[in-house]
């Protein structure tokens, strides 16, 4: 999955490496620069420069590698190459986890190549847990713009803390703090997983749930704000949501001898203090929103029929919006047809219904603040947990 010397991997080795700061990237060379250097000051105030930054190329054509390479990362070394495998996040990961493997590391911390928000001391809140062994899998707590993260607001976040019984802000939150238990366990998973939408953007959702569904010690990591390059739902984030939510649904299947006996939700522990924040502004087409779950729902009408009900297709059909109540239910019946047919075309029929969602959201939210459309997100998750038991009914 790497290209790195045995010679290198040896002398790493014996150095003793505490924290591997991996960076996936494609196409990132106006950003990657900055988080290799933050991540080096991150080593070296918090690990006595016991580590290595490691960037996993997916084949950047705009000059990525040579602005990584470029970096001031002082004493800390760092090595690119470009991976191989199924092009994407999930395959640049493993590769970062075969090489934490050979040099025997404490830890992984993945930091996302287009962050602009990122601290030295995320590297440490992220991976100080696990080297005190208080904690196997660090998952990254952020202060989000009410229209950021859309997918993990509305569909990760709460059928994660729904099925396994850990309140997890941000499943898919992108940077992580993975143990030398969370990786081992990642890399004895069969090749078929790696040849899926896991080697792709349903690498973080898969990550955290193997780490709950196995009992591994989950904590996380107060980090601030996220900046980074953000997309509009409506625009950008249809084959994400795909790769994501057929990731999503999958484990639920292969994982529903572990959530059909959780119940209720507890709080994950929280390390460091949140600072004080300023969150850029984000604007969401809400129009386009409206029109794409429209069209989409015309366009999938005889299939979803199926298996939707009737009012609730016409009721996309004619407003383009979902309630609260109508997207839990639409989202369980998604799922229950994917197991039956493991076929991602469902997952694709889904989009629309998530637009739909996403534009009720937005509607419902427009005069509030953050914090007040934060609390709309959790009413949001007491309401999937509170029909865990029509799911239940409806599953198995």
């Amino acid at each position: 999955m790497f290209s790195v010397s045995e010679e290198i991997l040896e002398a790493l080795k014996r150095s003793g490496i505490d924290v591997v700061v991996g960076i996936p990237s494609f196409n990132n060379a106006s950003t990657i620069r900055y988080v290799a250097e933050t991540a080096a000051e991150g080593i070296l105030k918090f690990f006595d420069g016991k580590g290595v930054i490691i960037n996993s190329d997916g084949g950047s054509t705009d000059g990525t590698k040579e602005a990584f390479m470029s970096s001031d990362t002082k004493e800390i070394q760092k090595i690119s190459f470009v991976y191989r495998g199924v092009p994407g996040k999930g395959s640049a990961m493993r590769a970062v986890f075969e090489l934490a493997s050979r040099v025997d590391a404490k830890a992984i911390v993945f930091l996302d190549s287009d962050l602009r928000s990122v601290q030295p001391w995320w590297v440490e809140r992220l991976a100080k847990p696990i080297v005190m062994d208080l904690a196997d899998y660090v998952s990254p707590y952020y202060i989000r713009h009410k229209y950021d993260a859309t997918i993990t607001n509305h569909i990760c976040y709460p059928m994660t803390a729904m099925l396994y019984g850990k309140k997890i802000r941000q499943p898919i939150g992108g940077d992580f703090g993975v143990g030398k238990k969370a990786y081992e366990l990642y890399l004895v998973a069969p090749d078929n997983v790696w040849e899926s939408n896991v080697a792709r953007f349903g690498i973080d959702i898969w990550m955290t749930t193997m780490a709950v569904a196995n009992g591994l010690r989950v904590m996380q990591a107060a980090l601030g704000a996220k900046v980074h390059d953000v997309k509009d739902p409506g625009k950008h984030l249809g084959p994400m949501f795909r790769q994501v939510v057929s990731t999503l649904f999958a484990l639920m299947v292969d994982f529903e001898h572990v959530w059909k006996d959780v119940k209720g939700v507890e709080e994950v522990e929280i390390y460091g203090d949140m600072p004080e924040v300023e969150l850029e502004e984000i604007v969401v087409d809400l129009e386009n929103l409206v029109a794409k779950a429209k069209d989409g729902v015309k366009q999938y009408r005889t299939k979803l029929e199926s298996f939707i009900k009737k009012e609730l297709l016409d009721e996309v059909e004619e407003s383009g919006i979902l309630n609260v109540d109508e997207w839990i239910e639409i989202v369980f019946h998604f799922a229950k047809k994917f197991k039956r047919t493991r076929d991602e075309e469902i997952v694709d029929m889904m989009v629309p219904m998530y637009f739909a969602r996403v534009a009720g959201f937005v509607k419902s939210t427009q005069d509030l603040t953050t914090d007040e459309a934060e609390k709309v997100v959790e009413e949001q998750l007491s309401e999937f947990v509170s029909k865990k038991d029509y799911l239940m009914s409806i599953w198995f």
